[in-house]
């Protein structure tokens, strides 16, 4: 790395850090710590959702998918941005009426407490496993290529640390205001590599003649062993109906709305700017391959591309975004664990803890996350790619939860009962064929099992809920009107996915 990029990382990070850090103080609230006060605006949380979203392991996971396997990985993102449609007009409105801090807390005011504790248990070894080491794990590789003489595994924790920092004092006002300068830094660099990328391999029609014409189908057969349209069909939306709609790194954001309208707002500009990783994230991938025909690995495509392609000092701004994207991200996560472990644990044990003693605990709750996390890196290079670690530990063990969501909202005559009832069966299924494909027994394609997982856990739901004699109707808090001009702009969302979809069938 040559000096004037060095500058410009060092510069970028510190700006990054004084952001962050700027009003954050020791004392605060916890409804500050966790929910940033409830003042957050939509550009706000658009902004934010996509900065955590837009992290390293997207970038180099899904551009070296691309690289692999061809433009049927960006069905994980028009899919999410038809979910986030429907989060925003119908969900959240009745999530935020519900007043609450986190999803499990939603879990057990609908069903019970064992609803709560174990879609918060989960969601807490999902984030320190799957989405912080994951980061890390990135954030490791990109180091550890730019300073190779510098060993892999050091390079984590102070990286984990500097993403902790801000996370701890400012709570989540800190994380938003960087998560949302990080998104608009994020979508302006990778725009800018992926031109410079389509630009060297010849422009896009040598970009397509590159690739097979498989790879430039959304659409595959169901003998797709990574994209089968059984998967697409049945699998993407359970995933994406976790991962938009119950995950509380992503949600958490939306409850801290300053009206219903901005949450709502907020989360159909994150599934407006998820529409735009087809240019900025898979088309690099796609032109990877005329420029770098073999890759002992596929996650090194995004890496490669920086190195090789990018002039001094735009390549120093490129990778200070990508070093700002680990941080927005990773202070997310750490955050959203350390929310959950404090409201939906400690505060349960503990209901008479007062407002300073809640905040000490969810800080000590982010160092710990931060050290979990940091400890669990060198695991994922077991794997053989990112993308599958964090493709298949969500298939296999997050069905169950989108299940038991989805029955909650949809059929008042599901119960506590039947709820439990759910997530046992569909965990049950999930750690079965996991154990099976570890064990080289049987091996059922990832996005598959997530449709069976779902479809067990109904199958379980259902009687066990009519098992229950029929009880009154419990009152919902009345939830805002969406305004019309979310319902329009929510409409405008749905064609204009549909026209790029039909575009690439």
């Amino acid at each position: 790395m040559r000096f004037t990029d060095g500058a410009v990382v060092a510069a970028y990070l510190a700006c990054v850090l004084v952001i962050g850090l700027t009003g954050s103080r020791r004392r605060v609230s916890s409804n500050e710590f966790f929910l940033a006060s409830q003042r957050a605006s939509w550009p706000m949380i658009g902004l934010a959702v996509i900065g955590s979203n837009f992290s390293p392991s997207a970038l180099i996971g899904i551009t070296g998918s691309a690289f692999a396997l061809g433009i049927s990985v960006y069905n994980y993102d028009w899919v999410g941005t038809v979910t986030l449609v429907v989060f925003a007009l119908w969900l959240l409105p009745r999530l935020l009426a519900q007043r609450i801090y986190t999803v499990p807390e939603y879990f057990e005011r609908r069903f019970d407490r064992r609803a709560r504790s174990w879609l918060a248990g989960l969601s807490i070894l999902l984030y320190i496993l799957l989405d912080a080491a994951g980061s890390l794990y990135c954030a490791a590789l990109v180091v550890h290529a730019l300073l190779p003489h510098l060993p892999f595994i050091a390079t984590v924790p102070p990286l984990a640390l500097f993403a902790a920092l801000y996370a701890l004092t400012g709570g989540l006002r800190a994380v938003m205001r960087t998560q949302a300068l990080q998104g608009v830094v994020m979508i302006g660099t990778a725009g800018l590599l992926a031109g410079f990328a389509i630009h060297a391999a010849g422009g896009w029609h040598a970009v397509l003649a590159a690739n097979p014409a498989a790879h430039l189908h959304l659409v595959l057969p169901a003998s797709d062993p990574y994209m089968p349209w059984t998967g697409l069909v049945f699998g993407m939306p359970v995933l994406a109906l976790y991962y938009w709609c119950t995950n509380q790194s992503v949600v958490q954001r939306t409850l801290a709305a300053r009206t219903v309208a901005d949450g709502q707002r907020g989360a159909l500009l994150t599934g407006a700017l998820k529409l735009t990783s087809l240019a900025l994230i898979v088309a690099p991938g796609l032109a990877g391959r005329a420029l770098f025909a073999h890759l002992h690995r596929d996650d090194d495509v995004y890496i490669r591309l920086a190195l090789t392609l990018l002039p001094p000092g735009v390549f120093g701004v490129f990778l200070a975004a990508f070093l700002g994207a680990l941080m927005a991200s990773l202070s997310a996560t750490y955050n959203s664990a350390a929310t959950v472990l404090s409201i939906d644990f400690i505060r349960r044990a503990r209901p008479h803890l007062d407002e300073r003693s809640t905040v000490r605990v969810a800080r000590i709750a982010t160092a710990v996350a931060m050290l979990v996390s940091a400890a669990w890196v060198p695991q994922i290079a077991r794997f053989p790619s990112l993308w599958q670690y964090l493709q298949a530990v969500l298939a296999y063990f997050t069905p169950p939860v989108a299940a038991v969501f989805l029955a909650g909202v949809l059929w008042p005559r599901a119960n506590a009962r039947g709820a439990f009832a759910g997530l046992i069966a569909g965990t049950a299924l999930g750690a079965l064929l996991y154990g099976l494909a570890l064990l080289g027994i049987a091996h059922v394609q990832f996005l598959n099992v997530a449709g069976l997982g779902f479809a067990a856990s109904l199958a379980a739901l259902v009687p066990a809920s009519l098992t229950v004699p029929r009880e009154p109707a419990a009152t919902c808090p009345e939830h805002a009107a969406t305004p019309r001009s979310v319902k329009i702009a929510g409409v405008a969302l749905l064609l204009l996915t549909a026209a790029i979809v039909a575009a690439f069938w």
